[in-house]
């Protein structure tokens, strides 16, 4: 008698984590819920903070996010390849998040991504980041200084019209190539390139300004120190003068 054989168990998502885009496609058209897991895990942070580059709000980038997986996973079928999967990727959330932001309107003075930028007088240089993060270990103030910074980056990042937004951060902070981002974005490489000049000039300044303003306070002198001084100055003068019992 032939022993019945056990059914195989379905891969799990830590047992397919390390294929390549090219089986996540394959496994995903035929409906595998453990490789679809692992492509939104692998490209989660990049397309949410594309995303939130254009929506200016977490929860709305995470729902066009949520939008642009479903999406994919229904025309999985559509992917041949031309392009890279994140590519591909890229360009749906693009496309809920844009649709997302006309259906909402939120934001009334919008620069269209597939728009020509301005021509730059100054050309479009490819300026380098004067910094790099400091990747030593850091003391909790020193972290919670780098947070605060971050924050305040964050805020002027968001302050930047749509179309510069989108590049600086699909170029700045993910890292993406001119090629791709103009790929994703359907958009000349020049024009990359100069909107990235222009989102690091706006930043500049907006941050220039924001340090001049703090200049002004800086190692503020009012308040409990003025009135400890000033205290502290009376008490040791009274202590000091003719008649007092330091001279005693």
């Amino acid at each position: 008698m032939t022993p019945i054989q056990p059914t195989p168990l379905a891969p799990t998502p830590k047992q397919i984590s390390a294929v390549g885009d090219a089986e996540l496609v394959r496994r995903i058209a035929a409906r595998d819920q453990a490789a679809f897991e692992v492509l939104m895990r692998r490209y989660n942070g990049r397309l949410f903070r594309v995303a939130r580059a254009i929506l200016r709000d977490d929860t709305e980038a995470e729902d066009a996010l949520q939008d642009a997986y479903l999406d994919a996973y229904r025309h999985i079928d559509g992917f041949r390849g031309g392009a890279q999967l994140s590519t591909w990727l890229t360009r749906i959330v693009i496309n809920q998040a844009l649709m997302r932001l006309r259906k909402h309107k939120r934001d009334r003075v919008v620069v269209p991504i597939g728009a020509v930028a301005r021509a730059n007088p100054a050309g479009e240089p490819d300026q380098a980041e004067a910094d790099v993060a400091d990747e030593r270990s850091e003391s909790p103030p020193a972290a919670t200084l780098r947070a605060e910074i971050r924050r305040a980056l964050e805020h002027r990042i968001d302050e930047l019209p749509t179309a510069f937004r989108t590049v600086f951060i699909m170029r700045e902070v993910e890292d993406m190539t001119v090629e791709e981002t103009a790929e994703c974005l359907s958009i000349p490489a020049a024009t990359v390139r100069t909107r990235l000049f222009r989102a690091r000039a706006l930043l500049r300044e907006a941050l220039a300004r924001d340090m001049d303003m703090a200049t002004i306070d800086v190692f503020s002198f009012a308040g409990e120190r003025c009135d400890r001084i000033v205290a502290g100055a009376l008490a040791r003068a009274g202590a000091s003068a003719p008649g007092s019992s330091a001279d005693a």
